[in-house]
């Protein structure tokens, strides 16, 4: 069943969107924006983005071409008999502040995570057209609901900080930054004040 099935009134407005992402759906995204995404979305935490800029200063290929694609902060836990995946929630975004601003510039167009970002990767964002999103921070169980396949692309020994394909369906976010430079952290306290 989708987390999403049954829509309370304030997500009316919930805005569909396929992943990899196409450049007209960003261009429609705002901050504050509710969303639910469907189709490929890649993951890693701290040693997955560390593996990926080694094998770049080593001039070496990725396992996985990041152009257009979404990179989901996330270790999840192993899956129990007959799940796909264990629990998938998301890991403080600023870990991976050092390593982002490289990977947007191979074409990453959004990250998924939870927490703020840095005026710097905030920056690189904006200059690659790539958006922040967060979802649910102690709802790892309920977002595996989400995940209809897993497969492991690359770094196994690195246990759930390796780099998986997940296939999403109706998988629940919010966007944070948006192309024009707009952080929903930002505009929530000033409206709160």
């Amino acid at each position: 069943m989708s987390l999403l099935r049954f829509r309370p009134t304030f997500l009316e407005n919930l805005k569909e969107i396929k992943v990899p992402f196409e450049d007209q759906a960003l261009d429609s995204l705002v901050a504050g924006d509710l969303i639910s995404l469907t189709g490929t979305m890649y993951t890693g935490r701290d040693q997955t983005h560390r593996r990926l800029c080694a094998l770049l200063d080593e001039g070496k290929d990725l396992p996985v071409d990041l152009a257009g694609q979404l990179l989901y902060y996330v270790g999840p836990t192993p899956a129990k008999p007959g799940q796909v995946i264990g629990a998938a929630g998301p890991t403080t975004s600023y870990r991976m502040d050092a390593y982002t601003p490289r990977l947007l510039s191979l074409g990453l167009k959004g990250t998924l995570g939870k927490g703020a970002r840095s005026q710097e990767v905030r920056e690189a964002m904006r200059k690659s057209k790539a958006v922040y999103l967060a979802t649910i921070g102690g709802a790892g169980a309920l977002l595996s609901k989400c995940i209809k396949s897993s497969e492991l692309i690359a770094f196994e020994d690195a246990g759930a900080e390796a780099l998986f394909r997940f296939e999403v369906e109706e998988f629940p976010a919010i966007v944070i930054n948006d192309l024009a430079g707009r952080d929903f952290y930002e505009i929530a306290a000033t409206q709160n004040r």
